[in-house]
C-alpha cells in the first residue's frame, strides 16, 4: 500500500490512501513441488441477453483540461478521438485506458459523451523531488541505488513503485533476508511534487534449520550433509555464510551430491526432489531432498583409441591411472582426460580432442571405457598476447615466458610459463595462460590477460609482540619499481629488543641478461636479554652491526640457480659497564666467562655460494613443487674474524585438494673456527621463537643458567632459588643445529579467504648443540665441616660461603669495624691506610673483608642433539594492522634448560 501524504503551505500533512491493493512484502514462495490445483466445478451457464447495437456518434469539439506540464496534442496523441470522426461508448472506453496506460496520468476522466462536444479532464502524475529509505541497515543506500529505476525529476507512475519494491526485496532475499516487507510512502509537495518514501522492514537473516535426506541407504546424512554448501545454523557453522537458504546453493548441493555418488561408483544416482519449505515464523527453511542412489559399478577394459599416429594406444592405456576391476568414479575419469590431453599437448598437439565412451553393463554392474583421441594437428605458436598490463613492461612478462612465437607447443612449458609469472607475484592470483586458436589449424595463440595488483608498499604501524615487546615500523617498499621488475626497499625498525635501518635495491635481470644482482646497505642495533623476577628484561649484551652485502644469481638451468654473495660487517659488542665491569675490567663473576670473551670490535669480510633447485609453483603461496638450497660461507677475506659455514635448506609441497596443502621441510647448518679459536657468540646459530614453535626466543640449546640462594650458610637457611623467573638463564648458542617441520595448511571460506585468514597444523623437530662447554665460575668457597667433608643444602645444592676479598695483586684486605673508618676496606689489619704503603693509623681490629657479590651457583646445559619436538596450531592473518602471526604450540619433548612457550603472537613481522 503507497500511502500519500499532502503537504499543505502551512506544512500540516495529512494521510490518505493512494494506490490501494499495491501491499508487497518479501514473501517467499517455498520451492516445493506441488501437485496442481483441481479446476472448480463449472457454474451453471445462464444466457446473456442480446446486446444492444452501438450506437455512433460524431466527435463535434474536443479539449483536454487540467493538463499542467504535458502539452494537450501530447494528450490527444495517446488517443484514436479526432474531430470529425465518429464514437462510441467502446471507443471512449479505450481512449480512457490508453491514456492511463501512459504511466503520465494519475486520473482520466471524458465528458460531454451524449452531445459530442468532449472534454477530457486529466489529473497529471506528480514529479519526484526524491527518493528516500528509512530502515535499511543491513543494505546501504548506494546498492539499492544500482537497482532501482525512479530518480529524482521523472515522472511518478504505481507501476515504477511496485517494480521497484520488487528488485528490493529481491536484494534482501539474495541476503537470505526472506522475511523483508518494503512499504512505500508518498509526501506531497507543492507545484505537483512529490517525495518517495520507502520504508523498509529488514526482519532476520532465514536460516536453514534442517536437512533431511530421505532414500539414502549407503552413506549417512551426516556424510552426506558435508559434501554441500549449505550448512545448518549451529554453533559450529557460528562464522559460516552459508548457513542462510539461497535457492543457487540449493542447486549446487544436488550436483555437489551427484559429484560424490559418481566418485563413489554410483553411476544411475539422481536427486528425484528437491524441497524448501519456509517455517511459519518465516526465519528457518527445511531443506528435504529425496535420492536415488542406485547400484554401484566398477571399471571395465579401460582403452586408448588414438588417431595421432605418434601415440602407441596400449602403452598409454597401461599408463592410465584407472584400471579394470577399481571402483568407477567419474572424478578419475575427468583426471583421465587430463592427463591424456596434456600427453598430447607435450608432443605439440594443442588442440587434441579427448573424448571419453562410456559403456555401461547393468547385470554385470561395470563401465567400460575407451578413450578416443581424435586427429590433430601438431601446434605452433603464432604469438603471444599480452594485455592488461598497464604498468609492467611487457619484457618483464616475456622474459618469464617458456615458449615463444614459433616454437612448437608444449603444454609443460606453458604450465611452467605460468608458475613462473605467478610466482612474480605482480598480478592476480591464480593467473592462468589462455589458449586460443590462431590463423590456421596448426597454429596456437597463448594470451596473458594479467590483473595488475598494487605492488608498492607504505607502512606506518605500531604494534606489541611477546617476542620484541613495543615495535613502531616504518618501511617503503616497492617490488614492481618502474615497471621494470626491480625491488627497491627502505626500512626502519625500533623496538626494546632491536633497532635497525635498512635500504635494499634488487634487479633480477642485470642488462637485460639472466644474471640479478642486488644489494643491502644496513645498520642494526640488537640487545640481547634475559627475564628476571616477574618478567622484568635484564639485558645481557649490546651488538651494533653495520654493513653491506651484494648477491648475485645465475640460472644454470630452468631449476637450478648458482647464488654468490659477499658480506661485510663490523661488529661492535659491549656489556653495561656498571652491571658487568669491576674496576674498568669485564667482571667473569657478573657477566660470565663467555661474555666476557666476545666483548670488542671485529671485522667480518665473507664470502658465500649457494645451489638452489627451486620447482616450486609460486614462491609466495606455493601449492605444489620443492625447493632446495645448499649453502657455504667463509669468513677470513680480510677482517679478524675466521670461520666456515654451511647450510641446507629443504621443502616440498603437495596439494591434496580443496584447498588443502601438506608440507615437509627441513634445515640444518654447521660452523667451525678457521684459527683454533671458539666461534664467536654472535656467529653461532640459535634456535626458538619465531622458527622454532612451542619455545622461547633463543629457547633451544646450549646455555648456561645461574641460580640464587635464599638465606646464609652460617645459619643452616641457605637455600637454592630455582623459580622460573627468579634465576638468570644465558643462551651460548651453537655451532651445529637442526629444524624440520610437517604442516597442513586448512582450508576456509570464500570469506575467510578475503580476510586473508590461513590456518595450519603441524609437528616439528629439532635441535641446537656441539660447543664448547664454558668456563663456569668456581670463585666462591663450598662450605666444609671439621673433617674437611663438602657441605650440602637440604635441596642439595652446594654450600657457599662468600669468599674473602683481595687486592688486585693478591693482597689480602680487611673491613674496619669501629672509629671513624668504619666499614671501609683496607690492607691493614689493625688501623686504617687509605692507600697501599702508607701507615696503619688507629687501634681497630678488623675482620676479613668478603666479596659483595652473594653465592650463586651455575650450570650449563643443553648442549644435546637430542630432539626437541612440538605440535601446534597457527593463523596467519593479513589484518588492517598489518600481517599477524598467532601460534599455539605445546612442546612435547624437551631437554632440560630448554625454554618453553604455549602461546606466541607477532604483529608488524613477515610470516
Amino acid at each position: 500500500m503507497v500511502t500519500a501524504i499532502k503537504a499543505s503551505n502551512l506544512g500540516a500533512r495529512a494521510t490518505a490512501t493512494l494506490l490501494a491493493g499495491t501491499i508487497l512484502s518479501g514473501l517467499v514462495s517455498p520451492a516445493c513441488a506441488q501437485t496442481a490445483p483441481q479446476p472448480a466445478p463449472a457454474a451453471p451457464v445462464t444466457p446473456a441477453p442480446a446486446a444492444t447495437p452501438a450506437v455512433a456518434r460524431t466527435i463535434k469539439s474536443l479539449r483536454v483540461e487540467g493538463s499542467q506540464r504535458i502539452e494537450p496534442e501530447t494528450v490527444l496523441s495517446y488517443t484514436r478521438l479526432r474531430v470529425g470522426d465518429s464514437y462510441t461508448n467502446e471507443t471512449v472506453d479505450q481512449a480512457i485506458k490508453d491514456l492511463l496506460s501512459s504511466d503520465l496520468l494519475a486520473d482520466v476522466a471524458i465528458e460531454g459523451v451524449e452531445s459530442g462536444n468532449l472534454v477530457i479532464r486529466i489529473r497529471e502524475n506528480p514529479v519526484i523531488n526524491r527518493v528516500v529509505f528509512e530502515g535499511n541497515k543491513r543494505l546501504k543506500q548506494d546498492k539499492i541505488d544500482k537497482e532501482i529505476k525512479l530518480r529524482p525529476r521523472q515522472i511518478f507512475t504505481r507501476t515504477a513503485v511496485r517494480a521497484d519494491i520488487a528488485r528490493i526485496v529481491e536484494l534482501y532475499r539474495r541476503q537470505g533476508r526472506f522475511a523483508a516487507r518494503i512499504e512505500p510512502k508518498m509526501v506531497s509537495l507543492d507545484q505537483n511534487r512529490v517525495d518517495v518514501i520507502f520504508e523498509i522492514h529488514e526482519g532476520p537473516k532465514s536460516k536453514v534449520r534442517q536437512i533431511n535426506i530421505i532414500g539414502n541407504d549407503v552413506f549417512s546424512d551426516k556424510k552426506l550433509r558435508g559434501q554441500m554448501a549449505t550448512k545448518v545454523a549451529s554453533l559450529t557453522h557460528l562464522l559460516s555464510s552459508n548457513t542462510s537458504y539461497d535457492q543457487d546453493r540449493l542447486a549446487y548441493d544436488q550436483m555437489k551430491l551427484r559429484q560424490f555418488y559418481l566418485t563413489q561408483g554410483y553411476a544411475d544416482f539422481r536427486v528425484i526432489s528437491a524441497v524448501a519449505e519456509l517455517t511459519p515464523d518465516k526465519k528457518d527453511f527445511i531443506i528435504t531432498y529425496v535420492v536415488e542412489e542406485g547400484p554401484r559399478y566398477k571399471f571395465g577394459p579401460v582403452t586408448v583409441d588414438s588417431a595421432i599416429r605418434d601415440f602407441d594406444d596400449k602403452k598409454l592405456a597401461a599408463a592410465l591411472p584407472i584400471k579394470e576391476g577399481q571402483w568407477y568414479d567419474a572424478k578419475a575419469v575427468e583426471d583421465t582426460v587430463e592427463q591424456l590431453s596434456e600427453t598430447a599437448g607435450l608432443f605439440g598437439y594443442a588442440f587434441a580432442d579427448v573424448r571419453p565412451d562410456f559403456q555401461r553393463n547393468k547385470d554385470a554392474l561395470t563401465m567400460s571405457m575407451n578413450f578416443h583421441i581424435g586427429e590433430a594437428n601438431r601446434t605452433y605458436v603464432e604469438r603471444v598476447d599480452i594485455t592488461g598490463n598497464r604498468q609492467t613492461q611487457d619484457k618483464v612478462i616475456r622474459r618469464e615466458m617458456r615458449v615463444a612465437e614459433g616454437d612448437a607447443f608444449n603444454t609443460f612449458l606453458v604450465k611452467r610459463s605460468q608458475d613462473r609469472i605467478n610466482s612474480l607475484g605482480y598480478f592476480q592470483d591464480k593467473f592462468e595462460i589462455e589458449r586460443n586458436e590462431g590463423s590456421s589449424p596448426d597454429r596456437i595463440v597463448l594470451g596473458a590477460n594479467v590483473e595488475e595488483r598494487p605492488n608498492g608498499e607504505l607502512t606506518l604501524s605500531a604494534g606489541f609482540s611477546s617476542l620484541e615487546r613495543f615495535i613502531l615500523q616504518a618501511s617503503i617498499r616497492q617490488r614492481n619499481f618502474r615497471g621494470m621488475g626491480q625491488t627497491v626497499s627502505i626500512s626502519a625498525d625500533y623496538s626494546s629488543y632491536s633497532k635497525s635501518v635498512e635500504l635494499g635495491f634488487t634487479e633480477p635481470y642485470l642488462f637485460d641478461s639472466n644474471i640479478a644482482l642486488g644489494g643491502t646497505v644496513f645498520r642494526r642495533d640488537y640487545n640481547s636479554f634475559n627475564f628476571l623476577q616477574n618478567n622484568t628484561r635484564n639485558t645481557t649484551y649490546r651488538q651494533i652491526s653495520t654493513g653491506f652485502q651484494l648477491v648475485a644469481g645465475l640460472p644454470l638451468t630452468e631449476y637450478w640457480t648458482l647464488s654468490g654473495r659477499y658480506y661485510l660487517s663490523k661488529d661492535d659488542v659491549t656489556l653495561d659497564e656498571a652491571q658487568f665491569y669491576t674496576n674498568g675490567q669485564c667482571d667473569p663473576i657478573r657477566a660470565g666467562r663467555y661474555f666476557c670473551d666476545s666483548v670488542g670490535n671485529r671485522l667480518t669480510s665473507l664470502v658465500g655460494v649457494s645451489m638452489i633447485y627451486d620447482s616450486l609453483n609460486s614462491r609466495l603461496r606455493p601449492t605444489r613443487g620443492q625447493r632446495v638450497s645448499l649453502g657455504v660461507d667463509v669468513a677470513g677475506l680480510g677482517g679478524n674474524v675466521r670461520y666456515i659455514r654451511g647450510k641446507a635448506n629443504a621443502d616440498k609441497y603437495w596439494g591434496l585438494g580443496s584447498g588443502f596443502v601438506f608440507s615437509l621441510s627441513g634445515e640444518g647448518g654447521v660452523i667451525k673456527s678457521l684459527d683454533g679459536s671458539e666461534v664467536r657468540i654472535i656467529d653461532r646459530f640459535y634456535l626458538g621463537e619465531p622458527q622454532f614453535r612451542g619455545f622461547d626466543i633463543r629457547g633451544v640449546g646450549p646455555r648456561v643458567q645461574r641460580f640464587f640462594y635464599t638465606g646464609d650458610a652460617a645459619s643452616g637457611t641457605q637455600v637454592l632459588n630455582s623459580a622460573r623467573d627468579q634465576f638468570v638463564d644465558d643462551a651460548l648458542g651453537g655451532k651445529a643445529y637442526y629444524l624440520t617441520k610437517a604442516e597442513l595448511e586448512l582450508p576456509l571460506g570464500s570469506g575467510a579467504a578475503e580476510l586473508g585468514l590461513r590456518p595450519s597444523v603441524y609437528i616439528m623437530a629439532g635441535s641446537l648443540f656441539s660447543i664448547r662447554k664454558p668456563t663456569i665460575n668456581n670463585f666462591f668457597i663450598q662450605a666444609t665441616d671439621s673433617s674437611g667433608k663438602l657441605l650440602y643444602n637440604t635441596d642439595g645444592s652446594p654450600t657457599y660461603l662468600q669468599p674473602p676479598l683481595n687486592d688486585t695483586d693478591g693482597t689480602p684486605l680487611y673491613q674496619v669495624t669501629t672509629g671513624t673508618y668504619q666499614g671501609q676496606v683496607t690492607r691493614c689489619t689493625i688501623g686504617y691506610a687509605a692507600s697501599a704503603g702508607d701507615p696503619c693509623l688507629g687501634t681497630s681490629v678488623n675482620t676479613r673483608a668478603l666479596n659483595s657479590t652473594a653465592p650463586f651457583y651455575e650450570v650449563f646445559r643443553g648442549s644435546t642433539a637430542r630432539p626437541r619436538i612440538s605440535i601446534g596450531f597457527g593463523v596467519n592473518w593479513n589484518s588492517p594492522f598489518g600481517p599477524l602471526r598467532i601460534d599455539i604450540a605445546k612442546a612435547l619433548l624437551s631437554q632440560p634448560g630448554d625454554d618453553k612457550k604455549l602461546v606466541t603472537f607477532n604483529v608488524g613481522t613477515q610470516f
